[in-house]
């Protein structure tokens, strides 16, 4: 494991028993949350979906946190120190549309059929094969992204404090367990919220201390302008250093529908870590606005992302060496650690690990909470222990977290085998979202699609992206790992579309009557943004369309300033 080689580079900080305390205190807040949190619990939908009763500023901030994980803060920052601006695609490109358009087009289907769960969803749309499949799929996906957050968080706390892996992973498993246990996805969410700001309160001082350290904005762009990888690194298009594609027109297109359309459309439409956020808000306006409040921030985090990790390529020694093609024991991975310890004083380090905590706990609650909600009613309920009353099912989640934290530990070790996360989680995304969003949004759009074609197109996808994934890896595609994950991505975008088209052919399909309301072609006025709003959701600041306009208009501004 290359992160772990740090023999020769000791990056540990001189924590100071101020910053203990901090750190303490800030376990125990989250414990008290998950405690309040369990007197509102009466049944199952209270445990899994907060009884569908939260506001939207409440799951919409929960909505970005369960995001802003271990993947963001390690890879992210790693991504900003190798690759410089065009990693903020991942954000500007690679979220916010998506974000918007589950918003106002997908959020009135999800949330009008009642469904408790994207696979659920996709049973009353299609079949309970289909539902089966992406169950186990999700499930499956779940656990292994779980284990990166646990995995990043085990690093980072060995490299700062000198914990062992060994210890680390299971304490931070161990405290995710505890407040979600207790509380439910009520708990994972308030404690989502709180997160949200003390990862800003650790992202915030790093940036502005490292901007300081190399004279400001317009000192790194000299910097990096004259080092190793020059000014292509501070202009967001052709992307061609984070595709290495030298053709500008297929780096662009492998940005644009590689990432911007299929990874980021199937992870942020169709990934329940994500979408249980806004299923648990508390009417269809709320749910609505909840992926485009998010929407605001996940537009400016790579500021205080992608910015602070191109500060220490240009000021960390270590980076400089690594970037200039020089032998060093350190990572791209090490980025963060490096500039924390570069710049931030002794009596800030406890907020500062606090955030590192927050980020790595909120990325895996989101992946535990999700997890045991689709164990539980599209696993267990639906498929093994149908009938029994709704207290057994309520033991069955409580267990099912438990068992899913457990699972969480070991994948965290398979994480440990890839030497750059991003690359990890990408492919994971090419595996996983991309082939649900081929059938989710083909079946949205193409009304006669079956239930067959659903599942058959759904494997075929994941079969086709992992067939890619190890053509790269083996160089008979020669492109970088990322890149690779866009190509596979897209290809099981393509296969799923065209399977579902064909399968659909020669099977049998739904009468318009059995899809009422889950294609476009059924919906309702409401569905399609027609019908009244209630006084309380009266008003533009709450009117889904014209906040999620105003989040694109801020999105096309930034890519013209850092064009």
């Amino acid at each position: 494991m290359r992160f772990l080689a740090q023999a020769q580079t000791d990056l540990r900080l001189d924590a100071n028993a101020l910053d203990y305390l901090l750190v303490a205190f800030y376990f125990v807040l989250v414990l008290g949350i998950g405690l309040v949190a369990r007197r509102s619990i009466s049944s199952s939908l209270d445990f899994l979906l907060s009884g569908r009763s939260l506001p939207a500023w409440v799951t919409g901030l929960a909505f970005i946190s369960a995001n802003l994980g271990a993947i963001e803060l390690i890879g992210m920052t790693a991504n900003g120190a190798q690759y410089g601006i065009p990693t903020a695609h991942y954000y500007w490109i690679g979220a916010v549309p998506a974000m918007v358009f589950l918003g106002i087009v997908m959020m009135p289907f999800y949330y009008g059929s009642k469904a408790r769960s994207v696979p659920e969803f996709l049973a009353i749309r299609f079949n309970r094969t289909t539902q089966r499949v992406q169950a186990v799929v999700f499930a499956l996906a779940s656990l292994l992204i779980a284990g990166v957050n646990l995995y990043a968080l085990g690093l980072v706390l060995e490299a700062l404090l000198g914990w062992p892996q060994a210890v680390a992973i299971p304490v931070a498993a161990l405290v995710v367990l505890s407040y979600t246990f207790l509380g439910g996805l009520s708990a994972a969410i308030y404690n989502e919220v709180l997160q949200f700001f003390v990862i800003l309160a650790l992202l915030i001082p790093v940036t502005v201390a490292g901007l300081a350290r190399v004279g400001g904005y317009s000192g790194l762009v000299e910097k990096i302008t004259a080092g190793p990888g020059g000014a292509e690194q501070l202009s967001s298009w052709p992307g061609t250093p984070i595709t290495e594609i030298s053709n500008s027109f297929l780096s662009v297109f492998g940005i644009v529908f590689g990432l911007g359309f299929v990874l980021s459309f199937g992870y942020w439409t169709t990934n329940f870590a994500e979408v249980q956020r806004a299923l648990s808000a508390k009417n269809m306006n709320a749910g609505r606005m909840t992926p485009i409040i998010g929407a605001f921030p996940k537009t400016l985090v790579p500021l205080v992302i992608v910015i602070p990790g191109m500060v220490a390529a240009v000021l960390i020694p270590q980076l400089v060496t690594l970037k200039a093609g020089g032998a060093t024991d350190v990572t791209y991975n090490n980025t963060l650690s490096l500039l924390m310890k570069e710049v931030l004083p002794n009596g800030a380090l406890g907020v500062a690990i606090a955030g590192l905590l927050a980020a790595f706990m909120a990325g895996m609650a989101a992946n535990i909470s999700s997890f045991n909600t689709v164990f539980t009613y599209d696993i267990w309920q639906d498929w093994v222990k149908p009938g029994r009353e709704d207290g057994y099912y309520l033991k069955v989640g409580r267990a099912v977290t438990v068992g899913g934290c457990v699972i969480a530990i070991f994948t965290a070790y398979l994480a440990g085998s890839f030497s750059n996360l991003m690359d990890y989680i990408q492919a994971l995304a090419s595996f996983f979202n991309a082939p649900l969003f081929a059938i989710f949004i083909f079946g949205l759009f193409y009304k006669k699609m079956t239930g067959t074609s659903a599942w058959i197109a759904l494997l075929s996808g994941v079969a086709t992206a992992v067939l890619v994934d190890l053509l790269v890896r083996a160089d008979i595609i020669n492109v970088s790992s990322q890149a690779g994950s866009f190509m596979g991505a897209s290809a099981a975008f393509v296969v799923g579309c065209l399977v579902a088209f064909v399968v659909s052919q020669f099977t049998p399909g739904k009468t318009d009557e059995e899809l009422a309301g889950l294609t476009w072609a059924t919906s309702t006025p409401v569905q399609k943004g027609r019908g009244p709003v209630a006084a309380a959701d009266a008003g533009w600041i709450k009117n889904p369309v014209i906040m999620g306009t105003a989040v694109l208009i801020l999105t096309l501004v930034l890519y013209i300033i850092w064009w």
